[in-house]
């Protein structure tokens, strides 16, 4: 498979070819250390506020790798059907978010779409939609902007194919770019042959630009529901939300790491109550600077049903 330099997707041939086809916060910090830097506990949540979460469900955020775009799904009037995605933008990373904007009948229908995710070159985003022409339940789509900073310039969206959707659901994309091997799609999917209701399954890009058979990870799935990973982008780190034994309450952000990219995971660790709560913690998203996780709650204080909240970590003192 031929790549750029700097190891982005190749746009052209990916497009054809999906065409075709128990701790709490401290003791984690510490514990997980191992796999890249040391960082220090994760801060206490903050809401993003009423331009970004209203009385309707907002949910399934992810940053642009210059921290400037908000996406998210919503079912906030102004749109085309259940939940549709959003973008809300701001001039500088420490301006306030301005008013979210319907990504359009482009990539929005009446169906629902839902938890994106971008390739880490901009040029892709992936999601999950239940529109015609899928295989079943909710499928993985992607669309591609010539222009990485367009938000309004997604073309129209092509399903990935057999290999990483089924006839079950299949939910929360998060691409892994690899830069020692084949680009990497990890997803939460209910088929067949898992180990629970949704297990965590990885794919990789196939020289000829499809996705290849998804593999499950065991190390990650559990008896219950585990899905919307998000991996950072050297690879050794993964948040993923899960219902599993052991957490705060329904559902909880959970956080594993690994040695290398070809490394298996280590077992993975509940973020505590710092973080989660005894309500829905879940989608969790790890912006690109590693030190700002986006997430969905249905935590008392916020403005309506779910609402998007934040929360940042540091590099740990003597660590880099």
């Amino acid at each position: 498979m031929k790549r750029s330099r700097k190891g982005s997707l190749p746009a052209k041939k990916l497009l054809l070819g999906v065409v075709a086809a128990a701790c709490v916060l401290g003791a984690c910090a510490t514990s997980l250390s191992a796999a890249g830097p040391h960082y220090a506990d994760w801060q206490a949540p903050v809401n993003l506020g009423a331009t970004i979460n209203t009385p309707a469900a907002e949910g399934g955020p992810a940053l642009s790798k210059d921290g400037l775009s908000l996406y998210f799904h919503s079912t906030r009037p102004g749109g085309f059907g259940g939940f549709d995605l959003w973008v809300s933008q701001r001039e500088k990373g420490d301006d306030d978010w301005g008013t979210p904007v319907n990504l359009g009948p482009t990539i929005n229908s009446a169906s629902a779409q839902q938890v994106p995710a971008f390739s880490r070159d901009g040029h892709w985003m992936f999601f999950a939609d239940d529109r015609p022409g899928g295989f079943g339940g909710n499928d993985i789509w992607a669309s591609w902007r010539p222009q990485t900073h367009d938000d309004f310039g997604w073309q129209a969206p092509v399903n990935l194919g057999a290999n990483i959707n089924t006839a079950s659901s299949d939910y929360g994309p998060s691409y892994f770019e690899n830069e020692g091997g084949a680009p990497q799609l990890f997803f939460g999917s209910g088929r067949p042959g898992g180990l629970g209701e949704s297990d965590l399954y990885m794919s990789e890009l196939q020289a000829d630009g499809s996705w290849g058979p998804a593999t499950l990870l065991p190390e990650l799935s559990s008896v219950l529901t585990d899905t919307r990973p998000s991996v950072r982008h050297d690879g050794l780190e993964i948040f993923f939300q899960s219902t599993r034994a052991g957490g705060q309450g329904a559902a909880d952000s959970w956080v594993a790491t690994r040695e290398t990219v070809d490394a298996p995971w280590s077992p993975p660790v509940n973020l505590g109550p710092g973080v989660n709560n005894i309500l829905n913690d879940f989608a969790p998203y790890l912006a690109a600077d590693r030190e700002t996780l986006f997430f969905s709650s249905s935590r008392d204080g916020g403005y309506g049903n779910t609402d998007l909240y934040m929360t940042t970590r540091s590099k740990a003192h003597g660590h880099e």
